[in-house]
């Protein structure tokens, strides 16, 4: 899996998670749903991305989008 994957794959996964927790605990987790968003907005501009750095230290091959 490239580091391109593993961050949609994450963030994909971040927002579902996020949406059942605004569903089944708490509203207030939609927050975290808008930070994933806002999250995903910005790195298609700057190419910075949090959780591309996490998943490059621990050893996933790069990708096209996050180098």
């Amino acid at each position: 899996m490239s580091l391109d994957r593993a961050v949609l794959a994450f963030a994909g996964t971040m927002v579902l998670v996020s949406l059942a927790l605004t569903h089944w605990v708490h509203p207030g987790f939609v927050w975290l749903t808008a930070f994933v968003g806002v999250n995903l907005f910005q790195s298609a501009f700057t190419g910075f991305c949090p959780a591309a750095m996490a998943f490059r230290k621990i050893g996933i091959r790069p990708g096209a989008a996050f180098n």
